[in-house]
């Protein structure tokens, strides 16, 4: 089973979206804040209307694993965030690139129950994800070599 699975395993034994949206608010409750100084312009993920940052960082002790830390200022988008955090942490540029997380999203139904400018964002937010992790690969190729 797939961590994809996994989180569509867990949201369909929810039910009802009342629930997965609350679900989803605690998840973005048990997010760690992101400490002031990896909110940056580089972290910012712009065409989301809400104030979200991203930032990956290698995972020392595990070359070539990614770690993501985020922060959001709305509850149901920060619930995401987590969601994302989780999903993409501890693999390789290459493991989040092939990540289908498109079919998360259509398996959820987000597009259903959240507004066209959130599913923009969302994916923006992805991208970002992406963009911070191809960053962290290129800094640790530039040091071995």
């Amino acid at each position: 089973m797939t961590k994809i699975d996994e989180i569509v395993d867990n949201f369909e034994f929810l039910g009802d979206w009342e629930q997965r949206y609350q679900y989803l608010v605690e998840l973005g409750e048990a997010l760690p804040p992101l400490p002031d100084r990896f909110k940056t312009e580089e972290n910012w993920v712009r065409p989301c209307m809400s104030t979200v940052h991203v930032h990956a960082e290698a995972i020392p002790e595990q070359p070539g694993m990614i770690r993501f830390r985020g922060d959001c200022d709305t509850t149901i988008i920060k619930g995401v965030l987590a969601l994302l955090v989780d999903l993409l942490s501890r693999h390789t540029l290459e493991e989040i690139r092939a990540m289908d997380v498109d079919d998360l999203f259509k398996r959820l139904h987000l597009a259903e129950h959240l507004s066209p400018n959130r599913h923009v964002g969302i994916y923006a937010i992805v991208n970002k994800m992406v963009e911070r992790a191809e960053t962290v690969t290129d800094l640790d190729t530039a040091n071995v070599a």
